[in-house]
């Protein structure tokens, strides 16, 4: 009894440590940054007035749809070839590196040490990467988005697989089946809705990414959006800030519903 009092307040004790922290590290930043947080609070009624009045599309806004539609579906194509390309290669990876499905240790140790690389460097440190060797063009914002996509779904794969099939693996292991029978048999089709579903996410979260990344790249609908931007073109702004908005909901809509359907 003694004991369960004791481990109780030392995990209160640990988190009123980390409540403190937390509070010393706003408050510092705060100082060094010199920011105001009522300064802050009453400036949005004025940001709220100065959005309404010039981010409204006008009729001349609405002459450049076309031209919005158009980069608007390249980044939408972009960001479904990158994800469903990354997740084939992920799915690979992630059988290597998962502890049910690995072929030896030194190739489970790349394949973890792999994904956590390429997962733990943003989207946007890739695309500047990226930029100098291959300039500003589609390869460009394909790559940086598939190189985040694959080191999370490897990620996201992997412990799928290990979460959802060990028993039918164990089953199969056990009648003598080979690695590539108990592979399409015991492991994809236990996990693949699973799998599927993280391929919706990302697929998702990619369309605000290579929004993005269309800046640092000149593609897609980040490129006509730092067009209109430097040209001070505040209602096609308001445009294009709106068809983003219409098309992230709308993906993620349709994300849930194939996701619901397949789980």
């Amino acid at each position: 009894m003694n004991a369960k009092i004791d481990i109780i307040n030392k995990k209160r004790i640990q988190l009123t440590l980390i409540f403190i922290v937390i509070i010393l590290v706003v408050f510092g930043a705060k100082t060094l940054t010199e920011f105001s947080f009522a300064d802050g609070i009453m400036s949005i009624p004025g940001t709220l007035m100065w959005m309404g009045a010039n981010l409204i599309p006008n009729a001349e806004a609405m002459e450049n749809f076309p031209k919005v539609l158009e980069k608007l579906w390249e980044t939408i194509v972009l960001s479904v070839i990158s994800t469903t390309t990354a997740g084939i290669a992920a799915l690979f990876f992630a059988l290597f590196g998962s502890k049910t499905t690995k072929v030896n240790q030194p190739l489970a140790i790349f394949s973890r040490f792999l994904a956590s690389v390429f997962r733990n460097i943003p989207v946007v440190a890739w695309a500047l990467v990226l930029v100098i060797s291959f300039g500003h063009n589609v390869v460009t914002g394909y790559l940086a988005l598939f190189f985040t996509t694959f080191g999370f779904l490897v990620r996201a794969f992997m412990e799928t697989i290990d979460e959802a099939s060990v028993d039918s693996v164990e089953a199969l292991n056990a009648t003598g089946a080979t690695y590539f029978q108990m592979v399409f048999r015991g492991v994809i089709p236990d996990t693949l809705p699973q799998m599927m579903s993280w391929v919706f996410f990302m697929i998702d979260t990619n369309i605000r990414n290579a929004t993005l990344v269309g800046l640092l790249t000149g593609t897609g609908i980040g490129y006509i959006f730092d067009l209109y931007y430097k040209r001070l073109d505040y209602p096609t702004i308001g445009l294009i800030t709106v068809a983003i908005i219409v098309v992230v909901i709308a993906i993620e809509l349709i994300s849930n519903k194939v996701r619901r359907l397949i789980l």
